[in-house]
C-alpha cells in the first residue's frame, strides 16, 4: 500500500518539479539580458532588490519590438544591411547563414518543416518508426536518384521524394536525416505534438487520434501499481 501511494505521489510531483526547473532555467537565462542595461537602470538600483522575471519580460519586449520594426520598409532595409555586413566576415557568415536557414525553415509560419508526422520503415524493412517531413530533397538529389534507377524502372521516381527527420528516443533533438520515396511513407492523422510525446515516452503515452468532439472531458489520474 505504501509503495502504491508513494509511486502515485511521484507521478504527480515529478512532472511538476521538472516543469518548474525548466521554467526557472529559462527565466534565469533570459534575466541575463539585464546586464545590457546601464548600472543605474538595473532593478537592484531602482527597486533596491533583484526581481526575477524582469529580464525575461525585457527579452520578450525586445523580440516583439524587433519583429515590429522589421516588418516595415525601413526595418527590412536595416535587416538587409545587417545581413550584408555579416556576410563579409569569413567565419561569422558561415555560422550565421546556416543558423538563419534552419531557423527560417523551422520557425517560419509559411514553412513546411515538421508539419506532418509520417510512418516509415527504418532502419530495415518491416521495422517501423515515426518521422517528420522537413521538405523535399534538392533537385540534384532527385535527378541522381532517377538516374540510378534500374533499366525499365520508373524514371521519374526520384521526383516523388520527401526529406524526413527521424528523431531518437527519449532525446528527439538527435536523429537521422533520410530521403525516400513519398509512396514508401504513410501520413499519420496524429499531430506533431502527439507524435513527439509518443516518441519521447518511448511508446508509453499513446496518442488519442479520435476527433476532439469524441474525446470527452479529461479523466482524473489513475495509478495502479501492483
Amino acid at each position: 500500500m505504501f509503495r502504491r501511494y508513494f509511486i502515485t505521489g511521484l507521478l504527480i510531483w515529478v512532472p511538476i518539479g521538472i516543469t518548474l526547473w525548466v521554467l526557472d532555467l529559462v527565466i534565469t537565462t533570459m534575466d541575463l539580458s539585464l546586464s545590457l542595461l546601464p548600472q543605474t537602470w538595473q532593478p537592484v538600483a531602482l527597486l533596491g532588490r533583484h526581481v526575477p522575471g524582469i529580464g525575461a519580460l525585457l527579452t520578450l519586449l525586445v523580440i516583439f519590438v524587433t519583429g515590429l520594426l522589421a516588418t516595415n520598409f525601413l526595418g527590412q532595409r536595416l535587416v538587409l544591411l545587417w545581413e550584408n555586413l555579416l556576410s563579409r566576415i569569413p567565419i561569422v557568415r558561415t555560422i550565421y547563414s546556416s543558423v538563419k536557414q534552419v531557423s527560417d525553415t523551422l520557425l517560419s509560419p509559411q514553412g513546411n518543416a515538421f508539419r506532418k508526422a509520417l510512418l516509415v520503415q527504418y532502419p530495415r524493412e518491416g521495422s517501423w518508426t515515426i518521422g517528420f517531413m522537413t521538405g523535399t530533397p534538392a533537385d540534384e538529389v532527385r535527378r541522381r536518384v532517377a538516374q540510378a534507377q534500374p533499366a525499365g524502372a520508373d524514371a521519374g521516381a526520384g521526383a516523388e521524394m520527401v526529406s524526413i527527420y527521424v528523431p531518437t528516443t527519449p532525446n528527439p533533438t538527435s536523429g537521422f536525416f533520410l530521403m525516400m520515396r513519398r509512396e514508401d511513407t504513410i501520413e499519420l492523422d496524429m499531430s506533431v505534438d502527439e507524435a513527439l510525446k509518443y516518441i519521447v515516452s518511448m511508446g508509453v503515452v499513446t496518442p488519442d487520434t479520435r476527433p476532439r468532439s469524441a474525446r470527452g472531458p479529461r479523466t482524473q489520474i489513475k495509478a495502479e501499481i501492483h
